[in-house]
């Protein structure tokens, strides 16, 4: 451990680090999954967990209203208390801490969420667990790095390691869960990374499987194939239609969001009652339709072999999305993964009906067409492409229609992502003024503060006071947070080749001088930040 602090990992070493963190992220993702399944049974009594919404159909009707509601109670008790802004850290979160924090996320929240997220999805929450399982992987990379007093490329892959490790852990699909940390949270596919992540992968998966086995997730029919190559542009038809789903589906959740936040602010309502209100509209909404409670495996099941009828496919797929937006807007916890899957099944179960309808002669199974749409919706809503195609596989064993996913999934993502910015936890981030859409020429300005990066005024080089003063009193002047997407603008707008910083009173007085930022010195940071950003996604 001396060695680790002081000289940090070789190679060799990583690999190890690698599976060991691979082993807890898996243990953590199977303990959440187990946890789940043993509250849902406590609190429905309900004895298959995938088969909640039939069971809670025979369950009287004040229970299915008033378990969400306590839930979202205790939720909102939670997060009250471990969490600054009472909000539940996900997958987002996780995209931030690679890429601005060194590879680190918040662990006290974390795990606060996942305790929250635990709760929401036993209670009857619309969500899905990979986002909490996600987050939690990263407080344990972060435990580590911190212990091994990682830098941030070594923060970086760690915290890779243990997504892959969660979500192979999570699916039993480790090629998934490798594309997964690398897509969607590292954002480069760079070969040191590949290694360790595939190994971290790998041993989450053996947790697993050690657990419930190499059997799929779903089940599908045998017939499930495409009956000629003409069906093909009818795949592209569902792919444009899926992607407007996940627009749909997107957009429903941040519109329910600022509904939430301008109810809570006009009535001031209590931040920890908020999700107990969003649990008693769900359990309002269970009663008559429990299909769409918890994970939602049972119902994309039977959209993936064909149970459902059109008008129920079209039904409990606009419930789902009201259901998922009513939670996340609740902020009761959990993640957007699953619930994407199912809309995203039963979209194209609707769509499969009406094709084969239309074109009998060339169409195969309905269920070719959920199968499809699960992988586009989900595709589109995570900005995942690539790992969520390996999902929809490695989910169903499936292997033989991927010409059908792969044609609805390009264009599901192709035109969802030019009507959000990119896929839902970027708009996340976005809504929260993280610019990490618009890549690290962007992101890497808000890394950078004044205060960082000024000259002391005492220090050598630093400009006179009486030249600070100079400019303080014309008003251009930097306060010590000011990053450089503000800081920038100002040096091309005056011309000046430094500004001072300042410290404002709290009691309004005159601002103190701290130092100044030179423009070069800005400019030389920014210029070095960008070239070791592209040597790790090259290297």
């Amino acid at each position: 451990m001396r060695v680790l602090r002081v000289h940090g990992p070789t190679q060799v070493q990583f690999w190890f680090i690698a599976a060991a963190i691979g082993v807890a992220a898996g243990f953590a993702a199977l303990g959440f999954r187990l946890g789940i399944d043993a509250l849902q049974g406590a609190l429905y009594g309900v004895e298959d967990p995938h088969r909640l919404h039939s069971f809670a159909e025979t369950v009287h009707w004040a229970w299915i209203l008033l378990i969400p509601a306590c839930g979202g109670l205790v939720v909102g008790l939670v997060l009250h208390r471990f969490t600054p802004d009472a909000r539940v850290r996900s997958v987002a979160d996780v995209i931030e801490g690679a890429a601005l924090n060194e590879g680190r996320v918040e662990v006290k929240a974390g795990i606060a969420s996942a305790l929250a997220s635990l709760i929401t999805l036993s209670s009857g929450g619309s969500t899905g667990r990979e986002g909490p399982v996600v987050h939690m992987a990263g407080v344990v990379a972060t435990w580590v790095s911190n212990r091994i007093h990682a830098d941030g490329i070594t923060g970086r892959d760690l915290l890779g390691c243990a997504v892959a490790a969660a979500v192979s852990a999570s699916f039993n699909a480790p090629i998934a869960g490798t594309l997964f940390a690398l897509e969607v949270v590292l954002r480069h596919f760079a070969v040191h990374a590949f290694a360790p992540i595939t190994v971290a992968a790998v041993a989450g998966t053996v947790i697993n499987r050690l657990e419930f086995g190499g059997v799929p997730e779903f089940t599908l029919p045998q017939d499930d194939r495409l009956a000629f190559y003409g069906e093909l542009p009818a795949f592209l038809l569902l792919g444009l239609v899926c992607g407007l789903v996940a627009v749909i589906l997107m957009r429903s959740i941040f519109w329910a969001e600022g509904i939430g936040d301008a109810v809570q602010r006009k009535t001031r309502m209590p931040r920890w009652l908020r999700p107990a209100v969003s649990g008693l509209g769900l359990g309002a909404m269970a009663i008559w339709f429990p299909h769409i409670i918890g994970v939602g495996y049972e119902t994309t099941s039977a959209a993936l072999t064909g149970t459902l009828i059109f008008h129920e496919a079209v039904v409990f797929c606009l419930l789902k999305c009201v259901a998922v937006s009513l939670t996340m807007a609740g902020r009761m916890g959990g993640g957007v993964f699953s619930p994407s899957l199912m809309v995203g099944a039963l979209t194209g179960l609707a769509f499969g009906y009406v094709a084969t309808a239309a074109f009998p002669n060339v169409s195969g199974a309905e269920t070719l067409y959920a199968l499809a749409g699960m992988g586009a919706v989900a595709a589109a809503v995570l900005g995942a492409p690539i790992s969520t195609t390996m999902i929809v596989f490695e989910m169903t064993g499936d292997w033989q229609t991927g010409l059908a996913v792969m044609v609805a999934v390009s264009l599901s993502t192709a035109l969802a992502s030019r009507l959000v910015n990119r896929s839902f936890f970027l708009t996340q981030l976005e809504r929260r003024g993280k610019r990490l859409a618009a890549g690290p020429q962007s992101y890497l300005l808000a890394a950078f503060t004044a205060g960082v990066l000024m000259r002391a005024k005492d220090s050598a080089g630093a400009p006179s006071e009486a030249a600070c003063a100079e400019l303080i009193g014309q008003g251009v002047m930097f306060e010590a947070d000011a990053t450089l997407v503000e800081a920038l603008p100002v040096f091309e707008k005056w011309g000046h080749g430094f500004v001072p910083v300042v410290a404002r009173p709290a009691d309004g007085g005159e601002p103190a001088l701290l130092g100044a930022l030179f423009h070069v010195d800005a400019l030389r940071a920014y210029s070095r930040a960008l070239a070791m950003t592209a040597a790790e996604e090259h290297s």
